[in-house]
Order: C-alpha cells, then structure tokens, then sequence
C-alpha cells in the first residue's frame, strides 16, 4: 500500500480500533477509556489534516478492494468528502471531551464510548465512499451503531424511541438497497468520480430512472428527517446529550443530507436532474420540512425536542439549496452542512449543561439561565442567533447564498420560504434568549449541582465556547481563503458546475 492509502485506512481506523479496545476494558479503567477516546479523535483529526495537505498538492487518495466482479468497496479522497470528513473529525473530538465530562458518573460507559468510536467510525468511512455500494454499507453501519446510543438509558421511553429509530432506519435503508440495486443492474457500479449518469443516458429508461430517484430520496429522507419521515427524530430526544449532539450535528441528519447531495450531484447529475425534472420533488419536500419544522418547534416546551424540531427544520435547507438547481444555492446548501453542524452541536452542548448542571430541562425553566451560566448561555445565544440567520453569523452566509440561489433559478417562492423560516426561527429561539437574560433566576432550581471552579465542568463548557466561537468567525471571516465558504465554492464551480 502506497502512503497515501495508509493515511486513507488511518483516517477510518483511528475511532475503529480506540472503540474495539473500549469494549475489552473494565467499567473503573476511566483514565485509560479516557486516554483511547481522546487519543483516537486527536489522532483522526491529525489524519484529516494530513490529507487535505496532500490532496492540495494535488496527490490521489484512493483504496480500491474488490468483494466480487464488478463489485468493488472503495475509500477515496476528493473535496465534497473532504468537507464532511473535516466537519465530523473536529465535532467528535470536542464531543468525545463533552462526553466524557457529562458521562462521568454513568454506568455502561464502555458500551457507550465504544458504540459512539463506531458511529464515527461509520460516518467517516460514508463521507470516504468512493462510490455507492460503499457508501451503503456505512450507512447501514451507522444505523446500527447508533440504536445503543439512543437506548443507552434502558428505560421505557429510551427502548421505544430506539424501535422507532430501527423502524424508520432500516426500512429506509431496505428502500435505498432496493434502489441501488435497481440502478446498478441498468448502469453497473456508480462511482463519486465526478461522471454521473448525465453522460451515460440520453432518453433512455427515464421512467425507471425517476422511480429510483424517488426511492434513494426516501432512502436518505429518512436520516435527513425530511416530512413525513422524522417522527423519529424528536423521539430520539430522550437519548443523553452527547448522543443529541452526535444524531443532530456530526452523524445520522447529516448522513441523510449528505447522501442527497451525493445523489443529485454524483448519481444522477445535475444535468439529468433538470432534463428528468427531478429537482422540484426535492424543493417541495425540503421547503414543506422546513416550514413543518419550524412551526413545530414553536409548541414544544421540552428544550431538547425544541431543538430537535428545529434540526428537522434546518437539515433541509442543505437539501433545498441542492433543489433549487443553481451555482449559489448548491454552494448555500453544502456551506450549511458545516454551518448547521457547529451551530446545531452548540444549542445541543448548551441544553446539557443546563440539565446536568441546574436540571432545567423545560423552555419554562429558562428564567434567568444566563447570569448563573453565562459562558453556557453566551454560546447558545450566538448559536440561537445564527439559526434565525443574523449577521455576522455562519447561518447568515448560509441564507444570503440560498436566497441568492433562488433569485439564480427564478425560484421566488423559496424566498417567502426562507423569510418564513427565519420569522418562525426567531419566534421559538428569542423567547429563550429574552428569559435567560432579562427574567430574574428562580429562589431555587430543579436539581443544581456543585459548581465547581467554573459554572459547570470544563469539560462540559469548553466545547460549546469553542463551537460558538466557529460560528462567528465562520461568518465574520466567510470571504478568506480556505474558509468553508471558499470551500463550497470551489466544489460547486469547479468539479459540478464548471
């Protein structure tokens, strides 16, 4: 193996092997659980970075293994997979810290940090696919390292979610394999090598071709929590914040948004699309998710499922932007995938302070939060911020360039979209700030711990002081090179849309 692939294979391996070695441990090897978490996110991190140097000067990264003929599991390295690999990297290492610091008097920690090394494990090697059959098998990988996670509890509430979660997941992925399938027996093996089937098909099997675009949709909709197919995803509320953080920000929604981007511009191309006229169907349902969503979100009192309806809510802009068939809303729709990552795990590190440290767990126990924990409140409000899309926040960028997308296609109903959205956003999210700022604490709260030397464990609130201040400077610093804007630009410009 060449060095390049090694680096590739490391990328993967590091959370593989550091979860495997977590399942053998005793329950009271804290330190050492804590080293082999730690030591596997800094390790992967380092390993991205690596990459993104060598395929900067322009070196190919690639691990091509075959299963059968004609059948291949590849890993390759280009710029979309660049992106997502980055995001999920930097995100696990700061909520591998979160966790370790929120778990620290949980039983079953072996089983929990050693499922959540494979999840990671699972959406790393998803971002690396280097084409469908490989992107599948993490796919399904991820759904079922992930149910320990949202069973973690092992109450009844916890149970039933994880039933409802493998409900939805596997039959999504029983739909996806079907498609798959379906479409590999018209074209053979699909490849992310920048030629989708716009080169391969001229009139040819259109009507299959829309069949199993509708069902790769469904297929991905389903971790996208795209409507009707969500109603896991506010259930999976009761599962601890880390594994919140992890569902909403690094590993299943972004999953799904990711596997509709990698369909639309890698699958069937953006050319295909518009002559099938594809992408309406996938406008339509991301704008009704995201109205849906948002509206929801209004009537929850329950803080975390608040949140959980908003990710419901802004996971589909990603897959509007990719819907409304344009330069500017493709770039809007892949900058929100990192946008609405570090913003997302933020309000999520937030929430869990906020229940572990006070006990407020209720939108109506929000009083005065903000001056007995104002480090934790500070980050939720610059991440609350950026959901309703002020400026100079990342999600401003994000929603400048989806409306700037919708005027491109002449799509001017998607503006009464956004402008609704963000109206909504503000309805549910000023009210929280408003309480935690300008309403006077409670005499007592629901269940306060020991402070400590800070407000609250530092391993609790370095990680959303971290992720707050990337969503600033994410927005403040959008027009320098290498920012994750600049990033996005050059995956749309230069490898879809030339």
């Amino acid at each position: 193996m060449t060095p390049q692939q090694w680096l590739l294979l490391g990328v993967v391996a590091s959370s593989l092997i550091p979860g495997c070695f977590i399942f053998l441990l005793g329950e009271r090897r804290a330190t050492l659980r804590s080293l082999l978490n730690m030591g596997g996110a800094a390790l992967k991190v380092g390993l991205v970075l690596a990459v993104l140097w060598g395929v900067s000067r322009g070196q190919a990264f690639e691990i091509r293994y075959g299963l059968v003929e004609g059948i291949d599991f590849v890993l390759r390295a280009d710029s979309l997979s660049l992106l997502f690999v980055t995001l999920s990297a930097g995100l696990w290492f700061l909520t591998t810290m979160y966790a370790i610091g929120y778990l620290e008097d949980s039983p079953n920690r072996n089983r929990f940090f050693g499922f959540f090394s494979l999840c990671v494990t699972a959406s790393t090697g998803l971002a690396l696919a280097g084409n469908l059959l490989t992107f599948l098998i993490f796919y399904e990988m991820l759904t079922l390292t992930t149910y320990p996670l949202v069973v973690h509890r092992g109450t009844e509430d916890s149970l039933r979610s994880g039933r409802w979660y493998l409900l939805f997941s596997l039959s999504g992925g029983g739909v996806l394999l079907l498609a798959i399938v379906w479409l590999q027996s018209l074209v053979g093996p699909i490849e992310f090598d920048g030629q989708p089937l716009a080169a391969s098909f001229q009139g040819q099997a259109d009507g299959q071709l829309r069949l199993i675009f509708v069902m790769m949709l469904a297929g991905f909709g389903v971790k996208a929590a795209l409507v009707p197919l969500h109603i896991w995803l506010p259930m999976a509320m009761v599962a601890p914040a880390p594994v919140s953080a992890l569902l909403h920000a690094v590993a299943v929604v972004k999953a799904g948004a990711f596997g509709i981007t990698r369909l639309v511009l890698d699958v069937y191309g953006t050319d295909l699309c518009d002559r099938l006229n594809l992408l309406p169907l996938l406008t339509f349902c991301a704008a009704v998710t995201i109205i849906y969503g948002s509206f929801r979100a209004l009537f929850q009192d329950d803080l975390k499922r608040r949140l959980a309806f908003s990710t419901v809510s802004q996971v589909s802009y990603i897959a509007l932007g990719i819907g409304v068939s344009g330069p500017l809303g493709a770039i809007g729709g892949i900058i929100h995938l990192v946008h609405q990552g570090m913003m997302k795990i933020t309000l999520f590190f937030a929430a869990g302070n906020l229940a572990e440290t006070l006990g407020v767990k209720k939108v109506a126990q929000m009083d005065g939060t903000g001056w007995r924990m104002p480090g934790t409140m500070a980050a939720f409000t610059i991440a609350a911020l950026g959901m309703i899309g002020m400026p100079p926040t990342a999600g401003f960028i994000s929603k400048w360039y989806l409306a700037g997308g919708a005027v491109e296609a002449g799509n001017w109903w998607v503006i009464g979209v956004l402008v609704a959205s963000s109206v909504l956003n503000a309805a549910y999210f000023l009210p929280l700030i408003y309480a935690a700022w300008f309403r006077p604490p409670p005499e007592q709260w629901p269940a306060e711990r020991e402070r400590g030397r800070f407000e609250t464990s530092f391993l609790l609130l370095f990680p959303p002081l971290v992720t707050a201040a990337l969503t600033l400077l994410t927005g403040l610093l959008a027009g320098l090179p290498f920012s994750p804007l600049d990033w996005a630009e050059f995956i749309v410009r230069q490898e879809y849309l030339p």
